[in-house]
């Protein structure tokens, strides 16, 4: 189209200076030492052009052949350029279908000159560590963000990923604390971080980031749940020294929720049971079972040595009214009951824990109760009822193995303060 135009305009110049010039050509007389030139000034006028038009494409030529090195360079480059974009499509489909030696082999191969050099490093990492060349998967990644510096997170991520399915958890823990440094916010680096202090059981380093992994949702609701519990009774239980003091310390930096909750609780208790410090326990206990009902936690109740002994019996009896037929109850009652040498009481409240539901530890209880008041036979039953609740209970389950039955014997003569009457014991009828 362009051509076209100056061809054009090129025969309207001429037809006009055709016009003009067919009345007078003109005169035109060129002189150089000797020589000398006379004609007139139309055709002057077509030999310059003529000339000139010569002149215009020697030089263009001439500029072509110049740029003909660059050109072939250019070229050169793009065929290197293609042949890198087919070997990374190629080695990335080898590295997904498992041909791990050929994908590294096709992703190095043109990697110096491909536009996306930080690709091919990534995808021949991944290669080498299927392989288990560590070294050289450290090495493709230095030039990977050697290679472009903006890409150091990817290029970190992919290396705290490698590390971490090839377990080398200390690694992987000081990529994802450097990651955590340069991208605080960084949604991915966060879970990665997160799953990994739960791997090594870190919950002083996993406990303040449980704020914010609820408040972006990077877990589900049920993974979150087992990761705060996780964390809360992992960090309760971490170490036996210096013990008591470290202990409360720990349980003070808990947020609300969590000492409330049963399962929290519960480790709690029994640390400081550990620790020969379970009196701490007991207003703690009392107060939550008073505000929500829990078996496991009126059990646990049963096993703390309170102060006052009297006192701990009669907030444990007064929850009989609601929680009469709750067989942890009744066990943590009789354990109460043997303390104080009530062995009347304590023997009804076991008898009557069996009776609601058959437990080894109650029939323990109730073994050494009956032992130590010259019952040996009853005992005996009872540690072997006990026995087989424990270790046979599949079998227990599907009914091969029943239970003895329990008969409530009358309570042999004892000391006046140990006789029961009516208003001693109070439990709901069956």
């Amino acid at each position: 189209m362009r051509i076209l135009a100056i061809l054009v305009i090129i025969v309207v110049v001429a037809v006009t200076a055709g016009m003009v010039l067919r009345d007078d050509p003109g005169y035109v007389f060129l002189g150089f030492g000797q020589w000398s030139v006379e004609t007139n000034l139309a055709f002057f006028t077509g030999v310059t052009f003529v000339f000139f038009l010569l002149l215009y494409f020697a030089l263009r030529m001439l500029l072509g052949l110049w740029r003909v090195p660059r050109r072939l360079r250019v070229a050169s480059q793009r065929r290197a350029k293609q042949r890198a974009t087919r070997g990374l499509t190629q080695g990335l489909i080898d590295l997904a279908e498992g041909r791990w030696e050929r994908a590294e082999r096709l992703l190095m191969r043109d990697s110096a000159r491909s536009e996306n050099a930080v690709l091919h490093y990534l995808g021949a990492a991944r290669a080498a560590q299927q392989q288990g060349a560590d070294e050289r998967r450290d090495a493709y990644l230095k030039r990977a963000i050697e290679n472009n510096p903006r890409a150091d997170i990817a290029v970190s991520l992919t290396q705290a990923e490698l590390q971490l399915s090839h377990h080398q958890t200390e690694r992987a823990l000081a990529s994802l604390s450097r990651l955590r440094n340069l991208a605080p916010k960084h949604d991915y680096v966060l879970r990665l971080l997160a799953k990994l202090y739960r791997d090594v059981e870190d919950w002083e380093q996993l406990l303040p980031l449980l704020p914010e992994l609820g408040k972006k949702q990077l877990f589900n609701e049920e993974e979150l749940r087992d990761m705060q519990l996780a964390t809360w009774n992992g960090l309760l239980k971490a170490g036996d020294q210096p013990g008591v003091e470290q202990l409360m310390s720990r349980w003070d930096a808990l947020p609300g929720q969590a000492r409330e909750h049963e399962d929290v609780l519960h480790t709690f208790s029994e640390r400081l049971i550990y620790f020969n410090a379970e009196k701490r326990a007991e207003p703690l206990l009392r107060a939550a079972l008073n505000r929500r009902w829990s078996g496991r936690l009126a059990r646990m109740y049963g096993l703390i040595n309170a102060d006052d002994a009297a006192r701990q019996l009669d907030f444990a009896e007064a929850w009989l009214k609601s929680h009469g037929r709750d067989p942890m109850l009744l066990l943590t009652l009789g354990r109460l009951c043997k303390r104080r040498s009530l062995w009347g009481k304590a023997r009804i409240y076991l008898e009557s824990s069996l009776g609601v539901k058959p437990l080894a530890e109650t029939h323990l209880e109730l073994a050494e109760l009956l032992e130590s008041l010259g019952e040996s036979d009853s005992a005996m039953q009872h540690y072997q009822q006990g026995l087989s609740l424990s270790v046979d209970a599949p079998r227990r389950r599907t009914g091969i193995i029943k239970p003895l039955p329990i008969k409530p014997k009358e309570i042999a003569e004892k000391p006046e303060s140990d006789r029961l009457t009516g208003s001693d014991v109070s439990l709901p009828v069956a």
